[in-house]
């Protein structure tokens, strides 16, 4: 399939990722130390809901624009909190702007934290690095992702989070994601990992989740949702997380968020999530 983000930003799966990833940055910020995170496909950063491929596609008015509109529950709303504050710092009253994951951690991070954001598409990269150009914080590198994340791990702070985010744009995505994580992980075992994949019709997801099991790693989440059937389309059903040495609090904090953010986000009646342990601890 293919998932240019362009067209794509703000859309339910962006919520799914993104809030996460949010629950993710709000743990590692519970110690003094610093951190980095690596995002190895980081794309253009921030992303213009006003623009002619947005309107084309405008995914987001069933993703984000949902949630902010959406009576939370006081407990999803202190969840979401660091997620929707970021989004609404950087999409302003009228919502015309949705930040890409490097623009979420960006808002997220402290002054000793870092950022290493990765792009290869030649103009997406450059414009990514103009848009953190003198932000001593973000270093911006034009890499293949793949490559990145052998290259770029253990980072010198000995401590973050590896966001591999692929378009899966090209066949044998979902092998390539668990087997580049594989070798990441072995050069970086304490680190946290969180792997994106998307869901449709045909997609090889019991697969790609045996391969993950046969690398015998341990301490593995996985969270998906479906917003809508898998036959009613032949784009993107739903989405999932690779979770690897998730905080001990995401399980609850997930268990008790993916049922609202289901509710709010169905497409049809056959929505739903799960949660559970593709493996336990070692």
């Amino acid at each position: 399939m293919n998932y240019r983000h362009t067209f794509h930003a703000g859309n339910f799966a962006d919520v799914v990722k993104h809030a996460v990833l949010a629950r993710l940055l709000t743990y590692l910020k519970r110690k003094d130390k610093a951190f980095r995170v690596i995002d190895t496909h980081a794309g253009i950063g921030l992303y213009d809901l006003t623009s002619d491929e947005a309107a084309r596609s405008p995914e987001w008015r069933d993703g984000i624009a949902r949630v902010l509109d959406a009576p939370l529950s006081p407990d999803a709303a202190d969840l979401l909190a660091p997620y929707l504050d970021a989004v609404r710092g950087k999409g302003g009253e009228a919502l015309t702007a949705y930040p890409g994951s490097p623009a979420l951690i960006r808002a997220l991070m402290r002054p000793q934290d870092r950022l290493s954001a990765i792009e290869l598409h030649p103009a997406d990269y450059e414009t990514l690095a103009a848009r953190f150009e003198g932000d001593h914080q973000v270093r911006v590198t034009h890499l293949d992702g793949w490559l990145a994340l052998g290259a770029h791990v253990p980072p010198k702070e000995r401590r973050g989070l590896v966001l591999v985010d692929p378009p899966f744009e090209v066949a044998g995505e979902y092998e390539r994601l668990a087997d580049h994580f594989a070798k990441a992980r072995r050069r970086f075992p304490t680190g946290q990992y969180c792997l994106w994949y998307p869901k449709k019709a045909g997609a090889p997801i019991g697969a790609f989740h045996r391969r993950l099991q046969a690398t015998g790693i341990p301490k593995i989440l996985v969270a998906e949702m479906d917003v809508r059937s898998e036959a009613s389309t032949t784009g993107l059903s739903g989405c999932g997380l690779i979770l690897v040495n998730p905080p001990f609090t995401l399980e609850d904090e997930l268990a008790r968020l993916l049922p609202e953010l289901t509710a709010i986000l169905a497409q049809d009646e056959t929505a739903s999530h799960t949660l559970f342990w593709l493996a336990g601890e070692a």
